[in-house]
């Protein structure tokens, strides 16, 4: 039975959820990183807010951890490079707080316009301060969205029927996508130049932290309001503390900080500044919804492998699952057995899909394929790790898919180019192909020569010029070794040419099997192979 440890508070829903599904749960809040350390190769799963922070050190301590769960959206307090090369899915729920988070940022956006948490302050002193807040409407201005995915496309509609006018900077927007929300997609530099409000909405990555610096900032309009409630880090606070006393910026409103939680931050005490402690996902709505969520997402994968809102692997639906497993499957296979014939490495790794495969998912098929091809090689690699070790490793990667194949409703081919150094293939190429056949997975080619072969648990594989005696030697050799044959398939080029043979066997060879067989006349590689 999967284990999951949940180390940030979930609603009794969302433990009940996982218990319906089979699988255990135990709820241990506010654990010290080396308690987390001390208990973490327990569990198949890791349930988190934003309070536990699974390290690389947590990671690495994790023997049997095969996925941590966001419930929420930002993951900046998961090391997930550490946990996609330790191959833990990381998935979060963004959809689940996305409404929630919108409706704050366009609060804070009234907030800071019509100055309203200085001006309850005064007034509950007793001060009455009615001339001390003009503010400043909404409506007709423009709105610069930094940032235009789920919740950003959620603030454009609701700012729409503000009847304010929005544009986008997100090199993600599709302009048929802000069409039919009814923005504007700009640049940056356009953004700063025409906004009266800019709010973001942007995960923080190497390529949007500090996008708002002071350069940028001090390219705006006069008295532009700045809202950010989506990570602290994207502005340079130092900067916007100096535009709030200069006066050019208006207002701005923060409900995120570089530093959380924020006891101390430059931008407190700045005139015409709001601050929340990270509320925008503060509803009762939002946080069961994202319970609720990345409990059923944790159930899916560790119990049928469906993978949804991951954010370093290929996702899964619950209803792809049964169709793509067979390919999966296949593909893995495929993937050993060109990892397996090339000794030496390889430079380059092209996948051809072809027939049906055009038209599903293939993301996870490939990402099975690279984990099957690197495990020889690398030992435990699996779905999550093998792409990003493959390119981390430089090798070139490819991918082509054919609407039509000329034989199987289904094909694909995997072809590595193994070093030029390498006497036993002078094509410096080593090229398979499998289909699946009755659910099952089947090679059918290998190196361009037709062959219908099944991937037992332990397999010979033999490639010789296509003479007389050859199969008669090798098999006395087997039964001299009493090893059974269980299957026994060939393939040729043409008569006297080059040949090779897939036996399935029953047992182990003797480890000297591969250099008798390499003795024999006519042989060019022999390989024992494991399924």
């Amino acid at each position: 039975m999967p284990k999951v440890l949940i180390a940030d508070s979930l609603s009794p829903a969302a433990v009940e959820i996982f218990k319906n599904r089979g699988i255990e749960t135990e709820t241990r809040v506010g654990l010290s990183k080396e308690e987390l350390i001390e208990i973490i190769p327990e569990y198949d799963g890791l349930a988190v807010r934003s309070a536990c922070k699974p390290d690389a050190d947590v990671i690495e301590a994790a023997k049997n951890l095969k996925v941590i769960g966001r419930a929420g959206i930002g993951v900046d307090n998961i090391d997930i490079k550490a946990a996609t090369a330790k191959g833990v899915v990381v998935m979060n729920t963004p959809f689940g707080n996305a409404v929630t988070t919108a409706e704050h940022a366009i609060a804070m956006m009234f907030a800071a316009a019509r100055q309203i948490p200085a001006a309850d302050a005064g007034t509950q002193a007793g001060k009455w301060p009615k001339k001390s807040f003009v503010g400043t409407e909404l409506s007709y201005k423009t709105l610069g969205l930094i940032g235009c995915g789920n919740i950003g496309a959620r603030v454009a509609e609701r700012a729409k029927g503000l009847t304010m006018r929005v544009v986008a900077y997100d090199p993600f927007l599709t302009e048929e996508r802000a069409v039919e929300l009814g923005i504007e997609k700009v640049d940056l530099e356009h953004l700063l130049s025409r906004a009266d409000i800019i709010t973001l909405h942007t995960p923080l990555t190497d390529q949007t932290r500090n996008i708002l610096s002071k350069e940028a900032l001090q390219k705006t309009k006069k008295g532009l309001i700045l809202v950010n409630c989506a990570r602290g880090g994207l502005v340079d606070e130092a900067a916007v503390r100096e535009l709030l006393d200069s006066g050019h910026l208006g207002a701005a409103a923060f409900d995120v900080f570089a530093e959380e939680p924020a006891k101390e931050n430059v931008l407190f005490g700045a005139p015409n500044f709001v601050a929340t402690p990270h509320l925008g996902a503060a509803t009762v709505e939002a946080q069961e919804n994202v319970a609720l969520q990345v409990a059923e997402q944790m159930s899916d994968y560790l119990l049928t492998g469906a993978v949804t809102n991951a954010l370093n692997m290929p996702s899964v639906t619950a209803d792809e699952a049964p169709r793509l497993r067979p390919f999966i499957d296949l593909a893995e296979k495929l993937g050993q057995f060109a990892g397996q014939i090339s000794d030496h490495g390889f430079e380059e790794v092209v996948i051809e899909y072809e027939g049906e495969l055009a038209d599903i998912n293939r993301k996870p098929i490939t990402a099975a394929a690279l984990a099957g091809l690197l495990r020889t090689s690398r030992g435990d690699v699996n779905m999550v790790s093998a792409p990003a070790i493959l390119a981390e490793s430089g090798v070139k990667y490819s991918e082509t898919v054919t609407e039509e194949s000329p034989v199987y409703d289904t094909l694909i081919r995997i072809k590595v180019r193994v070093p030029k150094t390498e006497n036993s293939d002078e094509t410096g190429w080593r090229s398979l192909a499998g289909t699946v056949s009755a659910g099952r997975p089947r090679v059918v080619e290998i190196k361009g020569m037709p062959l219908e072969g099944d991937f037992t648990p332990v397999a010979l594989y033999v490639n010789n010029i296509d003479k007389p005696g050859f199969i008669g030697s090798l098999g006395a050799m087997l039964g001299e070794a009493e090893v059974n044959i269980a299957t026994f398939h060939l393939g040729r080029q043409d008569v006297g040419g080059e040949a090779i043979a897939l036996i399935g066997i029953d047992n182990e060879p003797p480890a000297d099997m591969t250099a008798k067989l390499d003795a024999l006349p006519h042989v060019r590689y022999a390989k024992v192979l494991h399924f």
